[in-house]
């Protein structure tokens, strides 16, 4: 039987549950458990895809496809396992299928109710990931902030967990704020206690409380929450702020975290925690003695976590580089003609992530054509090498109205275009290419010399594709089809043979990326990039 830890929030929503869950996963890897990870988000969407990414940040895409919250990011590139369609369900999902099943007579006539319907579906996920997964611990987070009306069904649902498999093979973590007060210089254990309250109201007794704080917390403090929250003394660990934030699963291992949870779970406590590789690469970005900058041009930069995966692959870059990377977020609704110098001059390099929309594509355009035109490093991703064909288009093939049919229903030169299986009244949802798709790399490119192989295989998020129809005259005009699908039928990548580096991919490598395994993409833009700084 799997064991299974909860790990809920409270005080205030943006603590770093995901980061506790995601390095109490990596440390309970290194002792030789299979660790399996996931999200129950209140929301009702169906799944994040569809929203806004000032509203949710970033969507992180699985292998098989599923669009799912940012923290599944964080699992992967903590636990370094790739996570599936299970590991993600929202307040939306659960009620589609159990709608979905009432309308098929599943329930054979039954009043349908939250409990025990919308609870045992919830529970039915809960489970199905230790089953395909063959998990020796399944690690959930629970989204949203303990007293919140929409996570009341899940609460619900993991009580009843705890109940079904026996509390000795189960765990809720808490995590919580401990608030400092400036002008007393003490710190405050009371909004803690009243969390716990509430949960403690659901039926759901905390075995440890993770206290999220940016100092260290006095001993007496510390000891306080245990007696009034009815927990043992080491079974309330404070998690500080770190400068790296993959210091994060050393620093709890030092506070006993994994050792606690092991013990409570009835585990062998003495296993040996190898975190050799891990070590090795903080090693390494302690000793990082360059630094570059990267301008990071998108119409999403006011919420930084909206490019979450891409700024961490762009770090992992860094990291294997030895060189620090400065992020220069740029808006790209800002940039025009007479400012682009002046914003992108002092850039070492230029990443171009993914999008929707209309909004800020003149000036992504026009950071694709300074890259070009000045030999600036240049990565595109997704959006971005569409980004990169329109401009190419326009400014090298002379098709001055050259666009995306995304931008330009009725275009006349769409360069970016719907395939011919894809064409019609299309919803919005659940239509995109999404997950993991092979691409055959050409010989002799840059691609292969990045890669070391001619087949790899890379997630997807996107709807439109790189029109075919002009193909032939872009490689004449001196860019190189470097990365097809293996029928031909799609281009997955680009390049321009005159750029020292200019690579445009239509997939999202940046998912793929982990701290102590960079994505060679990002490896080699940071290492080009650092190049370019030394002739600047």
């Amino acid at each position: 039987m799997s064991k299974y830890i909860f790990v809920t929030g409270g005080v205030v929503s943006g603590l770093g549950k995901g980061i506790t869950a995601a390095s109490l996963g990596r440390l309970l890897k290194a002792r030789g458990y299979k660790v399996a990870a996931q999200k129950l988000d209140p929301y009702i969407n169906v799944d994040p895809g569809t929203m806004s990414p000032y509203q949710h940040g970033e969507v992180f895409v699985t292998e098989d496809g599923a669009e799912t919250d940012l923290d599944l990011g964080h699992y992967e590139r903590f636990i370094d396992e790739n996570l599936n369609k299970y590991s993600n369900l929202t307040t939306g999902k659960v009620y589609w299928n159990v709608l979905t099943k009432e309308r098929n007579g599943e329930y054979l006539g039954e009043t349908v109710q939250v409990i025990p319907h919308i609870t045992n579906e919830i529970k039915s996920f809960i489970y199905s990931v230790g089953e395909k997964t063959n998990a020796d611990i399944v690690i959930t987070e629970i989204g949203g902030t303990t007293g919140d009306i929409e996570s009341q069904p899940f609460l619900e649902a993991i009580r009843q967990v705890s109940h079904e498999v026996g509390r000795e093979n189960c765990l809720f973590i808490h995590v919580t704020l401990i608030p400092y007060l400036k002008f007393s210089g003490e710190h405050k254990s009371k909004p803690t206690q009243h969390s716990v309250k509430e949960l403690q109201s659901f039926g759901i007794m905390p075995n440890i409380i993770v206290t999220r704080c940016d100092e260290d917390v006095e001993e007496g403090v510390l000891k306080k929450i245990a007696q009034f929250c009815n927990v043992k003394e080491d079974c309330v660990i404070p998690n500080l702020t770190v400068p790296v934030l993959y210091q994060a699963p050393i620093m709890l291992e030092e506070l006993g975290l994994a050792r606690v949870v092991l013990r409570e779970l009835s585990l062998d406590t003495k296993k040996e925690c190898d975190l050799k590789e891990w070590n090795e690469m903080l090693n390494q970005i302690s000793s990082m003695d360059k630094e570059v900058k990267i301008a990071l041009v998108g119409k999403y930069v006011k919420l930084h976590d909206s490019y979450l995966s891409v700024s961490e692959a762009l770090t992992h870059g860094g990291f294997k580089n030895s060189s620090k990377v400065d992020i220069k977020w740029v808006d790209s609704d800002e940039l025009n003609e007479s400012n682009i110098d002046s914003i992108l001059g002092d850039c070492d390099g230029i990443i171009l992530p993914g999008g929707f929309g209309s909004r800020g594509i003149e000036g992504m355009i026009l950071s694709a054509k300074y890259a070009r035109e000045n030999n600036i490093p240049f990565l595109g991703i997704c959006l971005g090498m569409q980004i990169a064909v329109i401009e190419f288009a326009r400014n090298v093939l002379g098709f001055t109205n050259a666009n995306s049919r995304e931008f330009d229903e009725n275009g006349e030169k769409c360069v970016i275009d719907l395939m011919l299986d894809q064409q019609g009244n299309i919803p919005k949802g659940g239509t995109m290419r999404l997950g993991a798709y092979p691409c055959h790399i050409q010989a002799g490119t840059k691609l292969e010399k990045i890669y070391k192989k001619d087949i790899i295989s890379e997630r997807h998020r996107h709807r439109y594709e790189f029109s075919s129809n002009y193909k032939e005259e872009y490689e004449k005009a001196g860019a190189l089809v470097s990365g097809l699908s293996p029928d031909s039928k799609l281009v997955e990548a680009i390049e321009l043979k005159d750029n020292d580096f200019f690579v445009a991919v239509q997939y999202h490598p940046e998912f793929k990326s982990r701290p102590n395994n960079p994505h060679p993409l990002f490896v080699e833009f940071i290492k080009s990039s650092l190049e370019n700084r030394k002739r600047g």
